[in-house]
C-alpha cells in the first residue's frame, strides 16, 4: 500500500476528514426556484403580527397547534396537522434554500467552517471531550446530516407499541417526497462486497428495511447531489392553515398555573432583531403546544420552562411548574470509532450508503472522497478544524494565537493527495452507557451542559472491540485491494494514525494501539445519533404528552430509549407524520390524514 512517509500529514488529513465526517452535517435543499413561491407561509419572525386575527380572539391570532422546532419531526408534523387545523411552526434557524454550501453534497463539509450565530449548525463539545453539533436551520438534522435513510426494525416498532400499518404508511409518505436510491459508487460497492466476504451476510441489496446482513439504504440526496430535507415536506401542508416563522428563538413555554394542573397556553420567543413576542394556542379543548426541538433542544426547553428536577431549576431561579427528576436524564449517544484508509487512487465522494448490520450489536458503515476540493484544504474550518483541535496536544500556556496561525500555514502546504481516502465506521447499536443534560444558564441560545459517559458500561466496550476487529478484517478483504492493498502491518499503521489524530479532546494513552479497549475509549467520536432526556414513561406518556401538565407534548428523538435502526433519520421523519395523522384521527375519525 502506498503511504506517505510523513505520518504527520496523514494524521492531519485523518483529523480533517474524520472531524468533518464525524459531524456529518450538511444543510441542503435541491430546488433553485424562488423558495418564496413554493413556501409563501414562511416568514421571518420579525413579521409576526396579528394581521390574521379577528375581533373575536381579542386582536391576537390563536392557533390550534404551536410546534416548537422546524426540524426532522416538526416539519412533517406541521404539514400533517395543517390539513385540518391552524398551525404555527417556530424555527430558531433560517431557511436552507439559498446557500449553495448548504445545498450540495460536494460542498457539505464547508458548512462547518461557519461557526457564526447564523450558522446552520451549532457547535458544542460534550463534557466527555467529544465534538458535537446541533442543527440550527429549517429541516433540522435532515439539513446537516449524511443523508442516509433506513427504517427501524419491525421488532423496534412492536416494542415501542406503534401501529405497524400506520408506521409503514407514514414511512411511505416521507419516501415519496424526499428519499432516493443512491448513486452506487465503486468504493461503496467494495464496502458492500467486503462486508459480505467477512461474514456480514446475506447481501440484501437496496432496501429501506432493517435486515441482518449487508444492505444499501436510501438517501435524501438525489442523483445530482442535491439534498432534500424535511423542510420540503411543508409543501404538503395547507397554506391557509400554516404559518412558519424562521429566526424565532423560543425561550420558554408559558403556563396557566391557576388550576390544579398547569396548562400550556403559549410560547415566548425572540425574533432576529431581538424583539420579544408571545404566541398563544386557542382555548379550544384539544389545542396544544408540541415541542420538536431534538434530543438536546427539547429537554433544554422543558427545563427553561420550569419542568424538571426541582433542585436544578431552583439553582437557576427558574420557577418550578412541575417537578420531574427525569428531564434531561438517561441520555445516550451511540459511540462511533473510525479508521481512515488512504487510497492508492482518487475516488468520487460518497457519504453513507452501505451498512453492515451484525448480530454482534455493531453497525459498519463507510464514506469516501471526503474533502478533496482545494477549498477544503486551504480554508479555515472554524472551531472544529485541525488548527483548533491540534491545541489539545499543546500545553495550555502555549495555546497562543501564534501557534494557531503557524499550524494554519503548515496546513496550506499539504499535498492534495493526502486528502484521498475513505472511512470505515463502526457504531455501537444499543449503548448501555447513560449520561445527562443540565442547563448551563437560562439563555436559550446557549448550549446546555451534556455528558454521555461513553463506554462507562463494560458491555459497550466489548461491543466496540468486536466492531474494530470486523473493520480490521474488512480493510484486508479482496474487494478492498484495488483501493488500499492493506496487509496486517498496514492495518496496525492505520490504527496508529487514528490514535495520533486529533479527532476529539480526550487524552491519549501509551497502550492505545496495543489495547483495542483503550483505542475505543480514546478515539471515540459522535455520529450524532444521541437520544433520550424526555423518555416515554418518565417524562411523556405513550401519546407523547408531557406528564404532570396539560396541552403539551414532545415528539422527537428525545423520547427514544434507543436509536432506531442503523440511523434514526427515517424514523424521526416517520414519527412526525405518524403522530400528526394519529392526532387528526383522534379528533376527526379514522379516515383523517389520508
Amino acid at each position: 500500500m502506498a503511504l506517505t512517509n510523513n505520518h504527520h500529514l496523514l494524521s492531519l488529513s485523518f483529523f480533517l476528514l474524520s472531524c468533518f465526517l464525524a459531524t456529518l452535517i450538511t444543510s441542503c435543499q435541491g430546488d433553485y426556484r424562488l423558495w418564496q413561491d413554493e413556501y409563501p407561509f414562511i416568514r421571518r419572525a420579525s413579521l409576526f403580527s396579528s394581521s390574521r386575527s379577528t375581533p373575536s380572539d381579542g386582536g391576537k391570532k390563536k392557533y390550534d397547534y404551536i410546534i416548537v422546532g422546524g426540524g426532522t419531526a416538526g416539519c412533517p408534523l406541521a404539514a400533517t396537522l395543517s390539513q385540518n387545523y391552524s398551525v404555527l411552526l417556530l424555527e430558531r434557524g433560517g431557511v436552507p434554500f439559498t446557500n449553495i454550501n448548504v445545498s450540495l453534497l460536494s460542498n457539505f463539509h464547508l458548512t462547518l467552517a461557519d461557526t457564526s450565530p447564523s450558522s446552520a449548525s451549532q457547535f458544542f463539545v460534550s463534557t466527555d471531550g467529544v465534538f458535537n453539533a446541533r442543527a440550527r436551520v429549517l429541516g433540522g438534522g435532515t439539513s446537516i446530516n449524511a443523508g442516509f435513510y433506513t427504517r427501524a426494525s419491525t421488532r423496534y416498532v412492536k416494542r415501542v407499541g406503534w401501529d405497524a400499518k400506520l408506521v409503514n404508511e407514514s414511512y411511505r409518505w416521507v419516501e415519496k417526497q424526499i428519499v432516493h436510491e443512491p448513486v452506487f459508487e465503486p468504493w461503496q460497492r467494495a464496502v458492500r462486497d467486503g462486508l459480505v466476504e467477512v461474514g456480514i451476510a446475506p447481501n440484501n441489496g437496496f432496501t429501506y428495511d432493517h435486515l441482518y446482513g449487508t444492505k444499501v439504504g436510501g438517501t435524501i440526496f438525489d442523483k445530482y447531489g442535491r439534498r432534500h430535507t424535511a423542510g420540503e415536506l411543508l409543501a404538503s401542508g395547507n397554506v391557509r392553515n400554516l404559518d412558519v416563522l424562521v429566526h424565532a428563538r423560543v425561550h420558554k413555554i408559558i403556563f396557566d398555573t391557576t388550576g390544579l394542573i398547569p396548562r400550556a397556553v403559549g410560547v415566548l420567543f425572540k425574533d432576529e432583531n431581538g424583539a420579544q413576542h408571545v404566541a398563544y394556542i386557542s382555548k379550544r379543548r384539544r389545542s396544544e403546544i408540541i415541542v420538536t426541538c431534538g434530543a438536546i433542544g427539547s429537554p433544554q426547553l422543558l427545563l427553561l420552562s420550569g419542568i424538571g428536577p426541582r433542585a436544578d431549576l431552583e439553582k437557576l431561579n427558574i420557577s418550578v411548574v412541575h417537578d420531574n427528576k427525569f428531564v434531561g436524564k438517561h441520555m445516550s449517544d451511540n459511540p462511533l470509532n473510525s479508521i481512515f484508509v488512504p487510497f492508492s487512487t482518487s475516488v468520487k465522494q460518497s457519504l453513507i450508503e452501505t451498512v453492515g448490520i451484525t448480530k454482534k450489536g455493531v453497525y459498519i458503515e463507510a464514506s469516501s472522497g471526503f474533502s478533496q476540493s482545494p477549498d477544503s484544504i486551504h480554508c479555515h474550518h472554524g472551531v472544529a478544524s485541525a488548527e483548533i483541535g491540534q491545541l489539545s496536544t499543546i500545553p495550555p500556556k502555549e495555546r497562543t494565537l501564534e501557534a494557531i496561525e503557524a499550524f494554519k500555514r503548515n496546513k496550506k502546504d499539504l499535498p492534495h493527495e493526502a486528502f484521498h481516502g475513505g472511512f470505515i465506521l463502526e457504531k455501537i447499536a444499543r449503548p448501555k452507557s447513560k449520561g445527562q443534560l443540565v442547563l448551563n444558564n437560562t439563555n436559550a441560545d446557549d448550549n446546555p451542559i451534556v455528558t454521555f459517559n461513553y463506554f462507562s458500561h463494560p458491555r459497550d466496550l466489548r461491543q466496540c472491540v468486536k466492531g474494530i476487529r470486523i473493520v480490521k478484517k474488512l480493510v484486508r478483504s479482496k474487494p478492498f485491494l484495488n483501493f488500499t492493498k492493506c496487509d496486517k502491518q498496514t492495518v496496525n499503521m492505520l490504527l496508529n494514525m487514528s490514535v495520533t489524530a486529533n479527532i476529539n479532546m480526550i487524552p491519549r494513552h501509551a497502550n492505545d494501539t496495543k489495547s483495542l479497549k483503550q483505542f475505543c475509549k480514546d478515539t471515540v467520536i459522535s455520529i450524532w445519533h444521541y437520544h433520550g432526556g424526555c423518555h416515554v414513561g418518565r417524562v411523556v406518556n405513550t401519546d407523547y404528552e408531557v406528564m404532570g401538565v396539560h396541552r403539551l407534548r414532545v415528539i422527537d428523538g428525545s423520547t427514544f430509549l434507543e436509536s432506531p435502526g442503523t440511523n434514526p433519520q427515517a424514523t424521526v421523519l416517520m414519527l412526525g407524520r405518524y403522530m400528526g395523522v394519529k392526532i387528526l384521527r383522534e379528533r376527526l375519525g379514522t379516515s383523517a390524514g389520508l
